[in-house]
């Protein structure tokens, strides 16, 4: 029967267990000041209205358009990227556990038996003998008593490290996110860019064929009709560029979204309708740290400052303790008899003298780690600061650029009108259309790019914003 003393002693030791721990060398941690101004930049390029309240806006709410918004969810399901973001968040999470399972003594239950003969010139008793030992015990090994916090701060590291790691993993969404709404919008932009070209193909083979007819009734000259067959096959260079940009916006949006692109997803959508939520502007600069990019920077930090307690505790006394209580026998049937109980317990403590300088280059290195890793957080600062600010600068400024263009376009559009008429009179040249109908094509152009630029930069700015995490 197993003693109870031994018994005794083993819950002792592990009581004592949790004892420990309490002494921890890791340094307090202070979240270093954000090297960048408490307000967003004020201007002539960026929107009134600093005060007004924030809110939060989730992407269901902001991307507007119903084609986009199932596209971005098949993306969220099976985007490559970010199941293996996913699953990079599991594997840093068991690394975590297991770190944590150092914190606690491992329990085992050992059973064994031998048994053996001897012949009689090698028995003791000059005769042939066959001997047996059974064992059962239950006992820890090498169970480390972290009196120097050395294991709970490799605990901390780890725990961070997949705080971190989750982290980045909402900075992988809200990226895909962006991403899949960009490509669609770049998709959108082309297709459109193409009906445009072949609207102006279209004027462009007509003018031609017009001149073609005057040529041969001699009122036109072969200067004008090389100019019409000119801007005819110029026209057709570009419809070909186009087609091939749609082709390949389609395959990009494919990859993103992790399928195959459907049907519906090719609607037509015009790039002037209401595609985005208004965002809030008045959003503390304090925003920034609540990204999850800077959180994931401000978890390495975490991460980094806890290593520093382990170094620290590397210079201490390190106690291990293996200890066993259980029953042994000769026989099998004697296994549990009175008397048959038996322990041990062996502690162990090691005392560092010399390592020829390591121990202090391993404290030295883990405070340059996290010096390094605190100018990495505060760029991240910095980056969010500025991209938040470029897209407030575009919102403050796309809109007038905006009316301006749309404004050329319908001076251009009256002075297409006006020159085909003089033309058409005699009063003008050919030349004088062509320029007018390039003109309108290039207005077009610059009033399509320049939406799709404006659409951007709101992604981008939600984006930056943490995609709605701020309230």
């Amino acid at each position: 029967m197993m003693s109870a003393i031994p018994l005794r002693k083993l819950g002792t030791a592990l009581a004592l267990s949790g004892l420990l721990g309490a002494c921890s060398l890791i340094p307090a941690y202070e979240r270093p000041a954000a090297p960048t101004p408490e307000a967003w930049p004020t201007g002539e390029a960026y929107p009134a209205g600093s005060a007004a309240a924030a809110r939060d806006i989730g992407w269901e709410h902001f991307f507007l358009a119903p084609e986009l918004q199932r596209l971005i969810g098949m993306a969220l399901d099976n985007n490559r990227d970010l199941k293996a973001a996913a699953l990079r968040v599991e594997a840093y999470r068991a690394r975590y556990r297991i770190q944590r399972a150092d914190r606690f003594p491992a329990v085992d239950v050992n059973a064994g038996g031998t048994r053996q003969r001897l012949p009689a010139d090698l028995s003791s008793s000059g005769e042939a003998a066959t001997t047996g030992q059974y064992s059962v015990g239950l006992g820890i090994a090498a169970y480390e008593l972290d009196f120097f916090g050395r294991v709970r701060s490799l605990e901390a590291q780890a725990l961070e490290a997949y705080l971190a790691e989750e982290a980045s993993q909402r900075s992988v969404r809200l990226s895909l996110t962006a991403e899949v709404a960009t490509a669609w919008l770049n998709w959108r932009s082309d297709r459109a860019l193409l009906a445009l070209t072949r609207g102006t193909l279209e004027a462009y083979e007509a003018s031609l064929d017009l001149i073609r007819q005057r040529f041969a009734a001699g009122a036109a000259s072969e200067l004008e009709l090389r100019q019409a067959q000119g801007a005819v096959n110029s026209a057709r260079a570009e419809e070909a560029q186009f087609v091939r940009r749609v082709a390949q916006d389609a395959n990009g949006l494919q990859v993103l979204i992790g399928s195959p692109l459907p049907e519906w997803a090719a609607a037509d959508v015009p790039l002037d309708a209401d595609l985005l939520a208004e965002l809030p502007v008045g959003l503390p600069a304090s925003v920034l740290q609540r990204r999850p990019d800077v959180l994931a920077a401000e978890h390495r930090l975490r991460s980094a400052n806890a290593s520093i307690g382990a170094a620290r505790a590397a210079f201490f006394p390190a106690i291990t303790l293996t200890a066993g209580a259980g029953t042994a026998s000769g026989e099998l049937s004697g296994l549990f008899d009175a008397g048959s109980g038996t322990w041990s317990f062996s502690p162990q403590i090691r005392l560092p003298i010399f390592s020829a300088g390591r121990l202090a280059a391993s404290l030295d290195y883990a405070e340059l780690q996290r010096d390094i890793t605190i100018a990495e957080y505060e760029k991240s600062i910095q980056v969010a600061f500025r991209e938040v600010s470029d897209g407030l600068a575009a919102r403050g400024t796309f809109r007038a650029q905006l009316q301006a263009e749309s404004d050329l376009v319908g001076t251009n559009r009256r002075y297409l009108e006006l020159a085909d008429q003089r033309y058409r009179v005699g009063v003008d040249s050919y030349l004088t259309v062509l320029d007018a109908q390039r003109a309108l094509f290039a207005a077009q152009r610059q009033l399509i790019g320049s939406r799709l630029a404006q659409l951007s930069g709101e992604i981008s700015l939600y984006k930056a914003l943490g995609g709605g995490g701020w309230g």
